[in-house]
């Protein structure tokens, strides 16, 4: 085991190298991880338990979603779907107080598709530059409001060809709002003037099948820089007019976690079922495939002929011009992504243009990686947890493990851990709650479970957390001299 003494300096505030001077020159942008999950450094003395009643300065009903809030000008904005009348909602909360200050109901003529059980059609995090709000659904599409709820702008998107509909999140970079959505066909990035909504530019992405990854910022060589994280591939983009830099290939069939940009390099983690490489999820060829089950010899495949079950679960998918059966082009794509599917996190330093895939990964790992959440980096150690509440800690310049730890809280875990005040916080679906701390051997500060699932992240504003669960919005305060 290697040393870890040296990546958890005890008095200083949780940040890594990139986050130090960004914390205190940011710009009023917020949105889903735009802070890469490390609070700023005003964030001191932020509570660790939650089971005193001091420390909860408000809880407010929402209805159920399963965006992150996102807290700018003293205001907390979030999504909600109120299912007994099919309402797609946003909302603004007083940071103070828990009061809601207004809320506006999305338009739309129906609700897409989502996962019965796990799934929300209000899924992805709002944005917002300081002055205007950039709120998607999946139904409708991108809607803009002032920060007083007074409609804006709207943009009409989707629904998409995805049964478990869209959650990729509204981002923003240089006053435009982008926006990934890699779906079974049709796949596209897109940019929209933040002012006016017009699309400034829209590139196709013919390649890319289902994925749910937010782009994140990359600033390099003096420019910025689009990270897309989708199926098989990672991509940077030109935000100024869409074009397609660079890419490496490697990543898993579905990516849901977003890209972790620190200096020069990038932390990919990406895991999907069937991508390990000691359980493959291959498909027979073609021919082959005709052979053992095209029962009325027609050439193609109907659902009902196929005996593969893992053909059928996903096969709603495969048919890409839904008419109800296979053809070969259709089951060749799919083969192709099964068997280029790696899940795995990659250290990526990308320099140059063009397919970068053999010279730009710096290291790999297989074990410990998420299916859902997105990692951090803290000091030179990358955390990230997976199902189960396994959490595994990472050296960043070498991929080693430091150590593999479980929380409190088993089961699924869909919300991105965050760190500040030397403390990190991990939420289950089932909503365990568990603070860790930031110091080389593991230790478990505390463990709280709510009475309601968790999907969003938490959220850290100066020494307050916001918790968000499928039925309330909690606020609890840190208190001075409480470390």
């Amino acid at each position: 085991m290697i040393s870890i003494a040296k990546y958890f300096p005890v008095l200083l505030p949780l940040t890594f190298a990139a986050n130090l001077g960004r914390a205190e020159t940011r710009t009023p942008e917020v949105f889903f991880r735009s802070d890469a999950g490390i609070a700023s450094s005003n964030a001191l003395t932020l509570p660790d338990r939650f089971d005193a009643p001091t420390k909860l300065r408000w809880r407010t009903p929402v209805d159920s979603g399963q965006s992150t809030p996102i807290v700018a000008r003293g205001r907390i904005f979030v999504t909600a779907y109120r299912a007994a009348d099919h309402a797609l909602a946003t909302l603004a909360l007083d940071q103070e107080t828990g009061r809601v200050l207004w809320q506006q109901q999305a338009p739309t003529e129906r609700i897409e598709q989502y996962h019965p059980s796990m799934g929300s059609p209000a899924a992805a995090t709002p944005a917002c530059d300081g002055e205007r709000l950039f709120v998607f659904f999946g139904s409708h599409g991108l809607i803009c409001y002032d920060l007083n709820g007074r409609k804006l702008w709207e943009h009409t998107l989707g629904p998409f060809r995805d049964e478990y509909g869209a959650s990729s999140s509204p981002m923003l970079v240089a006053d435009k709002v982008i926006l990934c959505e890699d779906h079974d066909v049709d796949s596209f990035l897109i940019a929209l003037d933040s002012r006016t909504g017009k699309t400034v530019w829209k590139t196709p992405r013919p390649d890319a099948v289902r994925s749910y990854a937010t782009p994140m910022v990359w600033a390099t060589g003096g420019r910025q820089q689009l990270l897309v994280a989708g199926a098989i591939q990672l991509a940077g983009y030109d935000p100024a007019n869409g074009e397609k830099l660079w890419w490496v290939n490697g990543l898993a069939r579905i990516v849901i976690p977003a890209p972790v940009p620190v200096a020069d390099t990038i932390y990919m983690a990406s895991w999907a079922p069937g991508g390990d490489a000691s359980a493959k999820l291959t498909l027979d060829p073609w021919k082959l495939a005709l052979e053992k089950w095209d029962k009325n010899s027609d050439g193609k495949l109907s659902k009902d002929e196929v005996g593969d079950q893992a053909v059928r679960e996903r096969y709603f998918r495969m048919d890409l011009d839904q008419d109800g059966l296979l053809d070969q082009a259709e089951w060749e794509r799919h083969a192709e992504v099964f068997r280029r599917a790696d899940n795995a996190v990659l250290a990526i330093k990308p320099v140059g243009r063009g397919d970068l895939t053999d010279q730009a990964v710096v290291w790999k790992y297989r074990r410990g990686t998420p299916y859902v959440p997105s990692p951090i980096v803290l000091s030179g150690v990358l955390w990230m947890v997976k199902d189960g509440g396994i959490v595994t800690r990472l050296e960043t310049a070498s991929g080693r493990l430091i150590s593999e730890e479980r929380l409190p809280g088993p089961g699924n875990y869909y919300a991105s851990p965050v760190a500040g005040d030397g403390k990190i916080y991990f939420a289950s679906e089932a909503g365990v709650v568990s603070v860790v701390a930031n110091e080389p051997d593991w230790r478990v500060i505390s463990s709280h479970k709510f009475d309601a699932k968790i999907y969003g992240a938490p959220v850290l504003e100066g020494k307050r957390i916001f918790i968000r669960t499928e039925d309330s919005l909690y606020c609890y305060e840190g208190e001075p001299g409480a470390h």
